[in-house]
């Protein structure tokens, strides 16, 4: 089995252990979440012998807007390379990001002095799910304005509270890890890794836009593969946001394996 091959299964795994159903359209499949949790996305049949065309993708986004869900696809181009001119055809806009995998270093680096692994119950947990939420409305790697103030406010927000319920079921049960690098008792960056089998994905690492351009992310990022790893990870993947943030990750240890596509509506 390839690399690609063992993501797609990953990719068509993850939201059935997370809570959510699959409706079957033939070359696409839909999966819905059911209860709490995050909002999934349609992507191509795991093993579908026929490629998707503009027409499964209309059905599958009138299901989409019948169920008051998301209107998003995701799959990865070199696995599904037709499938983009399927979903631009139905008037969706394609955002591509950098798909890459870890690969083993000569010389482990050493642990950042502020990063750490953190649980269910840690008193910081609001504050780390808080951080990534500002880090992606302040997209790319420039310092912001985003600081611990604006930190303290988002922490009491109460869609914040729901989240950090969640990721702390999460980790409960073991379907997450989250790392973060706290100064002075502030959460300044964080990101989990979510792991199916022997295949583990890296999601949501952030830096508050007022600490970029400290390693923060490097930082958590390298924890969170460590840990991956030590837990019997095989494979450690992520999406960058883009060619700047990939460029972060390969000093990680992470290398470009093909592109990760994301199709929406198109903003106003």
């Amino acid at each position: 089995m390839t690399i690609l091959d063992a993501l797609e299964r990953y990719y068509d795994t993850v939201p059935r252990v997370g809570g959510a159903r699959a409706e079957d359209f033939g070359p696409l499949t839909l999966f819905v979440q059911e209860g709490q949790g995050w909002p999934y996305y349609a992507r191509p049949t795991l093993g579908a012998a026929a490629q998707a065309g503009p027409a499964d993708v209309l059905r599958v986004l009138e299901r989409q807007r019948e169920l008051k869900v998301p209107q998003a696809f995701e799959w990865v181009a070199e696995t599904t390379p037709s499938l983009r001119a399927a979903v631009e055809a139905a008037g969706l806009h394609v955002h591509a990001h950098p798909l890459m995998v870890w690969e083993p270093a000569d010389e482990a680096g050493a642990a950042h002095p502020e990063v750490r692994l953190m649980g269910a119950e840690d008193p910081l947990l609001a504050a780390a799910v808080a951080v990534p939420m500002l880090a992606f409305a302040a997209p790319g790697t420039a310092l912001g304005e985003a600081g611990p103030a604006e930190l303290a406010t988002a922490v009491t927000d109460p869609s914040t509270e729901l989240r950090r319920a969640h990721v702390a079921a999460m980790l409960a049960s073991g379907r997450t890890a989250l790392a973060v690098a706290v100064r002075d008792g502030v959460v300044l960056c964080s990101g989990q890794y979510n792991p199916v089998g022997d295949v583990a994905e890296v999601v949501g690492v952030g830096t508050l836009p007022a600490a970029r351009r400290q390693g923060l992310a490097l930082g958590v990022t390298a924890a969170l593969t460590a840990d991956a790893l030590a837990r019997g990870a095989r494979t450690v993947f992520l999406s960058a946001g883009d060619d700047d943030v990939a460029r972060i990750y390969g000093r990680a240890g992470f290398r470009r394996i093909g592109t990760a596509l994301i199709a929406e509506p198109p903003t106003a």
